[in-house]
């Protein structure tokens, strides 16, 4: 188990005030404890929460910070803040193909929601293949779960669309035209951008959230079909002790004290709310889907967490809506170039 990983789920768990939690009744913790059972100071035989922040603040373990690679792009305009949170940030990459508004990409970082940066985006080729097309860019950053449960953080990341918007003359942009791509995390909160129903509030005293959320396509890498968990094992089988998962695990992730509120009224309106395939409706823009995870059934978290079965949830549900969705890994022939399907939906109308 990754000891980082381990870092990121304690302080989850230290912020929602479950300090009961040990390695008799949590798989990461026990995990944990087996790679490492120095952290068990007391020598008991179970690793405590106390104990594993502990053994990590000793060991001075935490995120691993993105390096930046050669050649890598910079930003035309870095750490803007689209919002009070300290992640609040995003960096954009302007075209200098057009002198006519852009076209823009929003880049959304994966992670699990407890990890990765913005900076990521700085090395992928994609980001200049559609500044060369005349296409701009923005990287975002957002809260983790050590903070904010995953219905708060979509929101976040909705206002970032809004943000972008509300600024789009200072910086070249064509408001009418955005989409979204994102990897893992990102992918998933690019789906629920691409699909929640506009957000826009015309009576809102702050004048970023008066702007329209909707997108024209989104690109989803590794995605995950929907955000109500309790909905994955219609459509993937049982999950399985080594996945890593867990009923309460579950719950943190709204940051709900338990499986059960997760089944009272505000908690099936919370799943409702970020649960995407509810939202798949006839109005939504085209999506790509690329989950090269192609198993039979899911044998591990990481093809738990992104394997085809998500990806094919998604275009069931766009085949009953009607919604233009291409999986990748289910194309015959060709496959849909990426930069290629962002470029044709972003330039369909008005060219």
């Amino acid at each position: 188990m990754n000891l980082r990983v381990l870092c990121l789920f304690l302080a989850c768990m230290a912020t929602l005030g479950h300090a009961q939690i040990t390695s008799e009744n949590n798989d990461r913790l026990r995990q944990g404890l087996k790679r490492y059972p120095a952290a068990d100071t007391n020598k008991n035989g179970v690793l405590s929460l106390e104990e594993a922040k502990a053994y990590l603040a000793k060991n001075k373990l935490g995120p691993t910070p993105t390096e930046k690679k050669p050649g890598a792009l910079k930003p035309d305009v870095a750490d803007v803040a689209y919002g009070p949170h300290a992640r609040h940030k995003l960096d954009l990459y302007l075209t200098k193909k057009t002198a006519t508004p852009a076209p823009l990409v929003l880049l959304i970082h994966g992670g699990g929601f407890r990890g990765g940066d913005k900076s990521r985006w700085a090395s992928d080729k994609t980001v200049q293949a559609l500044l060369d097309q005349g296409i701009s860019c923005a990287a975002i950053n957002y809260p983790f779960l050590t903070d904010k449960p995953i219905q708060d953080i979509l929101r976040d990341c909705a206002r970032s669309v809004q943000f972008l918007r509300a600024n789009a003359g200072e910086w070249n942009l064509d408001k009418a035209h955005f989409a979204s791509m994102g990897g893992s995390a990102g992918a998933g909160t690019s789906l629920w951008l691409a699909t929640r129903d506009d957000l826009a509030d015309p009576k809102a005293v702050d004048p970023v959230l008066r702007e329209s959320t909707r997108l024209v396509c989104a690109v989803c890498n590794a995605t995950q079909a929907t955000y109500d968990v309790s909905r994955w094992e219609s459509f993937m089988g049982p999950a399985k002790p080594e996945f890593g998962t867990s009923p309460l695990e579950a719950a943190l992730f709204y940051h709900l004290p338990s499986i059960e509120a997760m089944t009272t009224e505000s908690g099936k309106a919370i799943l409702r709310e970020c649960d995407m395939l509810a939202w798949i409706t006839s109005d939504d823009p085209p999506l790509l889907v690329n989950n090269a995870q192609v198993v039979a059934a899911p044998t591990n978290r990481g093809e738990w967490l992104h394997c085809i079965h998500h990806a094919r949830a998604v275009h069931q549900q766009c085949v009953t809506a009607q919604v233009s969705c291409i999986v990748l890994q289910d194309q015959e022939g060709p496959k849909t170039d990426i930069t290629a399907f962002l470029v044709q939906h972003l330039r369909a109308e008005g060219e």
